[in-house]
């Protein structure tokens, strides 16, 4: 049987077990042998990765061809609204192509961990949360359809990919996923 990690990446983590950089990367959180991230997940964003030895099952989850959902908590400098989500609805003109979101909606701030550093803050510039769910994933995906709607992200997090969850996993934290032949389809 594969195996299947749910992982918590940490801010400022790189989606790759080495960097010749000296950065932060995987291989500082997860010492199994043999496990490949289905999918990437930017440097400076936080949140659900899944790691697996089976690379089939790791292409049914990262390649594009398969519209797997992954939904975002997108922290946003400015005040969002219904408008703001429409128009993440209909459709962003980005340099690489048409990107929308699948689903928007404006969230009340969400219980998460702190983050080291802390998120700027500025008191006479106003910010608001979304959730933004996207089929696709592409460089900076999310990041530049909010700045195109003039909503520039403060704070990105994963929480899910299809059917897996965070759940209460601490950043740096993984588990095991038992249920993966029945979470794919």
């Amino acid at each position: 049987m594969s195996i299947l990690i749910i992982f918590n990446k940490p801010y400022q983590v790189m989606s790759q077990f080495t960097d010749e950089g000296h950065r932060k990367t995987l291989g500082d959180y997860i010492s199994i042998p043999q496990v490949y991230p289905a999918g990437r997940l930017d440097y400076d964003s936080e949140g659900l990765m899944l790691l697996t030895d089976n690379g089939s099952l790791q292409q049914q989850i990262s390649h594009p061809k398969f519209k797997l959902r992954k939904t975002y908590w997108v922290h946003v400098e400015g005040i969002s609204t219904y408008k703001h989500c429409e128009a993440l609805r209909a459709g962003i003109d980005l340099k690489d192509g048409f990107a929308r979101a699948l689903s928007c909606r404006v969230l009340a701030e969400p219980a998460l961990w702190k983050r080291n550093p802390p998120i700027r803050s500025r008191k006479t510039v106003a910010d608001t949360w979304l959730e933004i769910v996207i089929d696709e994933g592409r460089n900076r995906q999310i990041r530049r359809m909010t700045a195109a709607v003039g909503l520039p992200t403060l704070r990105l997090v994963r929480r899910a990919i299809g059917s897996w969850t965070l759940g209460d996993l601490k950043p740096g934290e993984y588990r095991y996923d038992q249920t993966h032949k029945k979470s794919i389809q």
